[in-house]
Formats: structure tokens, sequence, C-alpha cells
């Protein structure tokens, strides 16, 4: 009987990486299992703004991605692009867990958001290429302030007044970054950024009521397939083929989209749409330090100011909030 082939034991220096990449697995994994333990033992809320910190990130990123694609292509191909990349990032999720598994309850609502979706798009890209990155995140802005009318109205959320409180003095900010750009000539297309906000204000309304009987997957692949189809008319008239990197940056765009999409989601599942809103004025920040670091933008004392007021709004609601949930007899926000 052959005795089979002895195994070449292992050198003392692989040994000791291999146990060295165990430990360092293990650690990290630790840490990630007593973070995600910490966040929930928070409150839905404030892991609700969590959420909608990150997804500011995200989008602000995204934003600097689209702004420097849009100047190179026509604002409709890029808008086409842009989902039609997010709908390839998800092709892998859906291929393994099956097409049932992301069938939404009503296709007809997702075609209605789609709708919607895509005219507040047409409209942003159409004026992004035009404005600075700091102008166009702060006329994002008045989305909240229809978000929270909207939700009011529509979905019966409770408004407390420090929602309100916040949202108000975080407008007041961005008035203080705009006013002296629409005091004066302030540009058709500003007026063209600010008429997209009432269209997104109500596609994340209709999210927010989706979010009750769809996933977060579902939304977010509909959405993607939604305005890919309907975007893809207005791209062809003017349609040029990108080159590698072009493709590289719709992919990161795509990627991006998808995540920042995502994490509101989360958000709209675990908190009411409206106290998630005032973080959303911390984007200015983030556009301004993007904008300044990738298209030279250096943001004026006016943007400075109204960004110190809109980061004092947002610390003020996350307080507020946090001990909401400690106060005794205040159940579920």
């Amino acid at each position: 009987m052959t005795k089979p082939p002895a195994r070449s034991p292992l050198q003392p220096d692989e040994t000791q990486q291999r146990l060295a990449k165990r430990r360092a697995r293990a650690a990290w994994q630790r840490r990630f299992d007593l973070t995600r333990h910490r966040t929930a033992r928070l409150h839905p809320t404030v892991r609700g703004l969590l959420w909608t910190l990150l997804a500011s990130v995200l989008f602000v990123l995204l934003n600097t991605t689209a702004r420097y694609l849009t100047q190179q292509f026509d604002p409709f191909q890029s808008q086409f692009l842009r989902y039609f990349c997010g709908l390839l990032v998800l092709l892998p999720f859906v291929l393994r867990s099956g097409m049932a598994a992301y069938r939404p309850q009503s296709v007809k609502g997702q075609f209605v958001r789609g709708v919607v979706h895509t005219l507040g798009l047409a409209l942003w890209f159409t004026a992004l290429p035009n404005i600075p990155l700091a102008d166009m995140t702060a006329l994002g802005f008045t989305t909240p302030i229809f978000i929270m009318l909207g939700a009011a109205l529509f979905l019966r959320e409770s408004m407390h007044w420090e929602r309100w409180v916040a949202a108000g003095v975080g407008f007041a900010g961005v008035l203080v970054v705009l006013g002296p750009k629409l005091s004066g000539d302030g540009g058709w297309f500003h007026l063209v950024m600010l008429a997209s906000s009432p269209a997104f204000a109500a596609s994340f309304l209709i999210s927010k009521a989706q979010t009750r009987y769809e996933s977060a997957g579902v939304i977010l692949l509909w959405q993607s397939l939604t305005v890919s189809l309907m975007s893809l008319p207005m791209a062809l008239p003017h349609w040029r083929a990108p080159g590698l990197w072009e493709c590289g940056g719709y992919m990161l765009a795509g990627l991006l989209g998808g995540l920042a999409h995502y994490c509101l989601l989360r958000s709209y599942q675990l908190a009411d749409i409206s106290a998630t809103q005032s973080f959303k004025f911390l984007d200015l920040v983030w556009a301004s330090i993007m904008g300044w670091l990738v298209f030279s933008d250096h943001p004026s004392s006016s943007t400075l100011l109204g960004g110190v007021v809109i980061a004092a709004s947002t610390l003020w609601i996350a307080r507020r909030e946090s001990r909401r949930r400690l106060a005794p007899g205040v159940g579920p926000l």
C-alpha cells in the first residue's frame, strides 16, 4: 500500500502571516459586531438620522461625479447613463435572489414614482453643469420644506415644533447663501434647479409611502428601471459614445446613487420622513468642500456663514430627537 505524499510543512514566516491575518479579521469582526450592537440600541429616529447622514455624503459624491460628466455629455444622456449603470450595479443582486424577490406589490405605483422622479431629474440635469455645486445643493434644500408639508398633509405624520424650527433655521441659512445671487440676476438655471425641488419632494413622499409595503431593494431596482426607460428617448437625439474612462465614471455614479438611495430608504423605514430632513442641510458643507477640491469653486463668505447656520440647526435637532427618546412617557416618534 503506497503512502500518500507527505505535505510540506508551512514555513514559520508563512504560519505567522496567516495567524496575523486571522487575528486582524477577528478584530475587525468584533469591532463591527460591537458597532452594530450599539447602533441597534439607539432610538429608530436616531438611527434614521445616521442613515440620512450617510446618504448625504454619498449624494454629494454622486453630484460631484455627475456634474463633471454632464459637462462632457448632453444632460439627458448623462441622466440615462447614470440610472442605466445603476441598474447594472443591481443586476448581480437580482440574479442571485431571483426576479421574484424583486416583484413589487404595485407595478403601477412604481411607474408613477418613475414619472415624477424623471421629471425632477430632467430639470436637475439641465441646470447641473451651469451652476456651482454649492449653489445647486443649497437650492435643493427647498425640497425638505415641500417634504415636511407633504408629510403632514398626505402621510399624516406628526410635526413636532422642533422639526419646524430646525427646517426654518436651516432654510434661513440657505437664504444667506443664495441671497447675493438671487437678489440680482440669479440666472435662468438657478430657477430651473429650484423647480426640480417640488418634483423630488413628491417622489420622496411616494417612496416613503411605498416603504410600508415594499422593501428598499424593490424600490431601488424599479426606480433605476423606470427612470432608465423614460430617460432613453430624451438621451437619443444628442447621443455620443462614451469612452472607457467615461463609462467607468458613469458606473461609479450608478454605484454611488444606488448606495445613497438605499441609505435614504433605510432612513425612511426607521423614522418619519420629516424628522430626517434637517440633516440634509449638512449637504452644503460637503458640497462646498467638493466644489473647492474638484472644480476650484471657492465658497463665498455668505456660503460659509450660511453653512454655520445650517450646521447649528442640524446639531440642535439631533440633540432634541435624542432627548425625546429619553423623556418619560414619550412614545415612538
